[in-house]
């Protein structure tokens, strides 16, 4: 897969660096052909840069709906405020006025030609049914991640193809990475935490963004009243990160039902904090452990909440080991999201506690990723790839374990132990 050369700057202010986001030709190419096109992910991580970077060229007016004046007027009279938008114009934050998705219906439904609305938004509104079924058929969504390895890398690594073709040759094809991997995942890929001069600041920026993103956005979405309890919760979810959920382990601090706890991680699945993975199954073993795992969205934060900087994460091997789950998760579903096709992610854990931390399915083809902070491996972690590999049978192509060496070791028919380095880095 071709990757764009094509990069925005994060934000306006002069010393940030300039990254590639290799979701831009995907959002051009929905443009060419659909109404209306949804850029949803979490704040700051880059959404409204990268819309007005493709619109400006294009003469597209912009309105953001974190002004007052503006949301007010979308609020009162819908109808009326669509029907007196430009041509062409990016509706930023379109989240805080749902009351717009129907007129913007109407409106496409009226005079419908591709590329007249970009919207984007802090809320998944695949999780809000009646939002995104009021566009059904005139939408196209694609969801911004923070800042991929490989785009910070501006690399040219195309991992995910390299691993549904088998394509790791045995020999030195990468670098240990040593104590640079605890920087990497405490960094986490925020563009405007990346930009702190210094670690603590930056640390500092990871916890008012959750804390400022929890009063404003989770308000917007429902009216619940223990708002000051989120930001607990959400360290409880970053203490779980690369676990099996666990509502009744979420809500033992808190003096509240776990019907609500759960409604409140919901929450925080819509604003893109958390994320549940399915669990992999098919009908050939009944075995299987069915709940999902939970991973925070972005590695910096988790750390952030949890009070690791670098140093006392690289201490940690245990925690280092989890967190690294996630980072790993991450980077795959960031790169994942600009893959020509579309890939599903799961994991996959039996009754006897094999597992496989990240199970990848597109076009019919399974592989399985593990993740290992040290940089041996031995043939006992590939017992869950080889339970996987057994039970996929031929649609499983590949299985990994990405480790801290400096070389591709095979360990059997196409299961592998790949540097992680080469998630982002091109050898």
């Amino acid at each position: 897969m071709q990757l764009a050369d094509n990069s925005i700057e994060i934000n306006h202010h002069k010393n940030m660096e300039i990254y590639p986001r290799y979701i831009q030709p995907r959002v051009i190419e929905a443009l060419s052909d659909s109404p209306v096109v949804l850029i949803h992910g979490p704040r700051q991580c880059g959404k409204t840069t990268l819309a007005r970077q493709i619109a400006d060229a294009e003469g597209f007016a912009y309105l953001s709906f974190d002004d007052d004046v503006q949301r007010a007027a979308a609020q009162t009279d819908p109808v009326g405020f669509v029907a007196d938008l430009p041509q062409r114009v990016i509706l930023d934050e379109v989240q805080r006025v749902p009351e717009i998705f129907t007129s913007l219906k109407v409106a496409v439904d009226t005079q419908r030609e591709p590329g007249r609305f970009i919207l984007t938004g802090s809320a998944n509104v695949l999780l809000v049914p009646r939002l995104a079924d009021s566009l059904a058929g005139r939408m196209a969504i694609l969801r911004l991640h923070p800042l991929a390895q490989t785009e910070l890398a501006a690399s040219k690594m195309d991992f995910i193809t390299a691993l549904f073709n088998s394509a790791f040759t045995a020999g030195v094809s990468g670098r240990r990475l040593g104590r640079q991997l605890a920087d990497r995942i405490s960094a986490g890929g925020y563009p405007a935490a990346l930009a702190r001069t210094t670690e603590r600041r930056r640390t500092n920026w990871y916890r008012d963004y959750a804390n400022t993103l929890i009063q404003r956005d989770v308000h917007d979405l429902t009216r619940i009243r223990a708002l000051d309890m989120l930001p607990r919760l959400l360290a409880m979810a970053a203490s779980q990160t690369a676990c099996l959920v666990n509502v009744s382990e979420l809500a033992s601090p808190f003096q509240i039902s776990r019907p609500t706890i759960r409604e409140y991680v919901t929450l925080l699945s819509r604003i893109f904090l958390i994320e549940e993975v399915p669990s992999w199954h098919n009908n050939r073993l009944s075995r299987l452990i069915k709940t999902p795992k939970l991973h925070m969205c972005d590695t910096g934060l988790a750390c952030s909440l949890l009070g690791l900087d670098a140093e006392r994460l690289w201490q940690d091997r245990t925690l280092l080991g989890r967190i690294l789950e996630t980072f790993v998760f991450q980077e795959l579903r960031r790169q994942a999201s600009w893959y020509e096709e579309m890939i599903f992610f799961s994991h996959f854990r039996n009754k006897d506690k094999l597992e496989v931390d990240v199970v990848l399915e597109c076009a019919g083809k399974i592989a399985g990723i593990e993740t290992k902070a040290a940089s041996t491996v031995t043939g006992d972690d590939f017992k869950g790839l080889r339970i996987l590999q057994d039970v996929a049978q031929k649609s499983f192509t590949t299985g990994v374990v990405l480790y801290d060496g400096d070389a591709v070791v095979p360990f059997g028919k196409n299961l592998y132990a790949v540097p992680l380095s080469r998630l982002w880095e091109v050898h």
